[in-house]
């Protein structure tokens, strides 16, 4: 909880939103979108997070070059359109969402999604500069990651969110 407190309300309510629709928690549509652009915004998401189901069930087990390839090509491009919104501005977000909408297994691998992801021409280069600089050397060299599961997941507080 200490660490989503630290990202940007904008973070937060992106992840928010995100993560009901990726986990199909609610009706994004009516909770999330507050106009015409972000009900568009929300019907692509829909589109893109298509992927999460089937990238959920090929999370490498052993690390083999096989299984990596399937899942990375995939997860970047997730990750691309959430790095394409503008609302993640860095890596620690990025991770505290993934690791909600994937589980820990794709802990290990995030790093060099988002590194993916965000070094595409896609981004613009001073915000391709911004997110790539907010992977720590620590997370990016790792030598190991948790295979607890994420216990909190955010939610959507009508009464925060309106006021």
């Amino acid at each position: 909880m200490r660490e989503f407190a630290e990202f940007s309300p904008a973070e937060q309510r992106y992840i928010k939103r995100s993560l009901d629709v990726g986990m199909g928690r609610r009706d994004a549509f009516r909770l999330w979108g507050r106009s015409e652009a972000e009900t568009r915004a929300i019907r692509r998401q829909y589109v893109a997070y298509q992927d999460l189901k089937p990238l959920r069930a090929t999370v490498p087990g052993d690390g083999s070059l096989d299984e990596v390839e399937r899942f990375i090509g995939k997860l970047v491009r997730v990750a691309a359109f959430d790095l394409e919104q503008g609302r993640i501005g860095g890596f620690p977000a990025f991770r505290f969402l993934y690791e909600r909408l994937l589980g820990a297994r794709a802990r290990p691998y995030l790093p060099a999604a988002f590194c993916a992801a965000a070094a595409l021409p896609t981004i613009e280069p001073e915000r391709r500069k911004t997110l790539l600089q907010s992977l720590s050397e620590a997370a990016a060299t790792a030598p190991g990651w948790s295979e607890r599961a994420p216990c909190f997941f955010p939610e959507h507080v009508a009464d925060v969110e309106a006021a």
